[in-house]
C-alpha cells in the first residue's frame, strides 16, 4: 500500500475530511472533527530521521498493545499519546490490514459521537441512510 492508496481509502469513509493543521509533511483524517488517522508524508519540522512512510493510528489501548506485540511495523506513536496511537508502518504491511486498522480508528470515533448520528446509518465507513448532521458531505 503506497501513501496515495492509504490517503483515498480513508477519505472514502463517509464523512471523513483532512487538514494539515501541523505543517505541510503530515495529513490529519478526521471525523466530525476528532483526528483518527495522521499520515506522515515526509520531510519537514516532524522528521525524525526515519525515512519510511507511516501514520498513526487511534485505536483503543488493548488493540494497540496488540498489534504492536503481532507487528514489528506497527510501534508505539511519535509526538501522540502512545496509550491511543500507533505508528503504522503501511509499506511493510499487506494491503488489506492497513484498511481494516483504518476502519477500526474510524469506528472508534463512529462509536463516540452522539447516539442520534451513530444510529442514523453509519456501517462499515459508508452512509446508509439520510442523516441530517452530514447532509451537505
Amino acid at each position: 500500500m503506497n501513501i496515495e492508496q492509504v490517503r483515498e481509502y480513508t477519505l472514502s469513509l463517509y464523512g471523513v475530511t483532512e487538514d494539515q493543521p501541523f505543517g505541510d509533511d503530515i495529513i490529519t483524517f478526521r471525523l466530525e472533527g476528532k483526528i483518527f488517522v495522521c499520515l506522515w508524508i515526509g520531510g519537514g519540522k516532524h522528521n525524525i530521521n526515519d525515512a519510511e512512510p507511516r501514520l498513526a493510528l487511534k485505536l483503543p489501548p488493548e488493540r494497540n498493545e496488540e498489534l504492536r506485540s503481532q507487528f514489528s511495523a506497527v510501534t508505539p506513536a511519535y509526538h501522540w499519546n502512545k496509550k491511543h496511537w500507533s505508528d503504522v508502518y503501511y509499506e511493510q504491511l499487506d494491503e488489506s490490514l492497513v484498511q481494516a486498522w483504518i476502519m477500526e480508528a474510524y469506528q472508534l470515533i463512529v462509536s463516540k459521537l452522539p447516539k442520534a448520528v451513530r444510529e442514523d446509518g453509519f456501517h462499515n465507513g459508508v452512509k446508509t441512510m439520510k442523516c441530517s448532521v452530514f447532509k451537505n458531505k
